[in-house]
């Protein structure tokens, strides 16, 4: 039952994404589409899209009026109009294939994108009826290039809006080890916004027939300044978005660092990861350095199990078979072992002046290895005791070949005083 549910979600999950991927390549084709037509086009010359309109409209015009202005605001009235019906059609319809799905984020594209392709219907019925009226050209120029520049930060906004809702919602599909979390959905989120105003600011930029190569030099020589100056910050920062990126670690892993410090992960920042020992001590450690040394994720891999090896020594003479089956007792009867995978144990070596056998065992969470050991240890001694069991341990025995002579004086003159 339980796979059936997860076979399920993942079903539900990978739907959901494959048609958020699908709107984001049609939302992509609608901005290089608005990008194209409001930069290559002259802003002198009548588009495709008002030559139809004036087209479509210009044989019913002078049944109301000859007057080039009287025309022209007929055209932009008769624009609203038409605009507003075909709106209202298209959407109507977008809305009710939308609400044959189960899922409700194609209804919010659907209610995301209304507001956009009315004002651009809007905004070329406009510009079709500035271009009858007799105005100079340099007004119909600059009308021309306002009207663009309006379209464009429509359609800026509007990718805004649906780069936030479609990051959102891929952060809330998305299981710990992908690309995009809650916890990267800011950084994303930021990147999307920067990359949109970028484009609109550049299409802007071209309808006004700004040249971009003096402010494209000026940013090239600020960013080498700013490169030089923050170096270190630019690369824990760099480093930062590359550990979001791969997720070597989450919040909430233990790790071991190259040093030897060992805890968990509490934060994970774009300048900084910060890690909590087993001490209560917080570990501040820059991202530059961790992205250039050998970090060990104790929590990471299938599950979250820890194997502890505790290594215990015999003297020689010991029934292995005794130690064993004292071993592989105490780490089935621990409360903090885990039975599956079971408990095992590995006579590794014949040494100096022991048998060296190796307990090997599971816990649930790395943070219960201290205490896991601890308890394996108590029992392990208690054990060997009451079974007569030796541990070895190193002796050493001191010969005295001669005292110094002072020491020699120093007891015959006691022995003297004594008799």
């Amino acid at each position: 039952m339980e796979n059936s549910r997860r076979i399920t979600k993942n079903r539900h999950n990978i739907h959901m994404i494959s048609n958020l991927k699908i709107f984001m390549y049609i939302s992509s084709l609608c901005f290089l589409i608005v990008f194209w037509s409001t930069t290559s086009a002259n802003a002198a010359q009548i588009t495709t899209i008002e030559e139809k309109i004036v087209n479509f409209i210009g044989p019913i015009i002078p049944v109301f009026s000859t007057n080039p202005w009287i025309r022209g605001g007929l055209t932009i009235l008769i624009t609203f109009i038409i605009a507003s019906f075909l709106t209202w059609l298209l959407f109507r319809t977008l809305k009710r294939l939308a609400a044959v799905t189960k899922y409700d984020f194609d209804d919010r594209i659907v209610s995301l994108l209304r507001s956009p392709v009315y004002y651009t219907l809007l905004a070329a019925g406009i510009s079709a009826g500035l271009s009858i009226m007799p105005l100079s050209n340099a007004t119909s120029l600059f009308s021309g290039r306002c009207i663009r520049s309006l379209g464009v930060l429509i359609w800026v906004i509007f990718f805004i809006r649906l780069a936030t809702f479609v990051l959102r919602r891929l952060a809330g599909l998305s299981n710990t080890y992908t690309f995009i979390q809650n916890r990267t959905l800011t950084l994303f989120d930021n990147i999307a916004k920067v990359f949109v105003i970028g484009c609109g600011i550049y299409a802007i930029f071209v309808i006004w027939k700004i040249d971009m190569t003096a402010w494209i030099a000026s940013a090239g020589i600020a960013g080498i300044a700013v490169g030089f100056a923050a170096k270190d910050t630019l690369s824990n920062l760099f480093s930062g978005v590359f550990i979001l990126a791969d997720t070597p670690y989450k919040v909430g892993d233990y790790v071991v660092l190259d040093r030897g410090d060992r805890g968990k992960v509490t934060h994970i920042g774009l300048r900084s990861t910060r890690i909590l020992t087993r001490d209560d001590v917080e570990i501040t450690v820059p991202n530059s350095i961790i992205g250039n040394t050998t970090i060990i994720n104790q929590s990471g891999g299938p599950s979250k199990k820890l194997r502890i090896r505790l290594k215990v020594g015999v003297a020689y003479g010991t029934d292995i078979d005794l130690v064993r089956s004292i071993l592989l007792s105490i780490a089935t009867e621990d409360q903090y072992v885990c039975q599956s995978p079971e408990p095992r144990v590995r006579f590794r070596l014949f040494g100096a002046s022991s048998l060296d056998f190796e307990l090997l065992c599971w816990v649930e969470d790395p943070e219960l290895r201290g205490r896991t050991m601890d308890s394996l240890n108590d029992a392990i001694y208690k054990k060997f005791a009451k079974n007569h069991i030796e541990i070895p341990y190193a002796k050493q025995d001191l010969y005295i070949k001669g005292l110094p002579e002072q020491l020699d004086i120093l007891n015959r003159k006691k022995e003297k005083s004594e008799g």
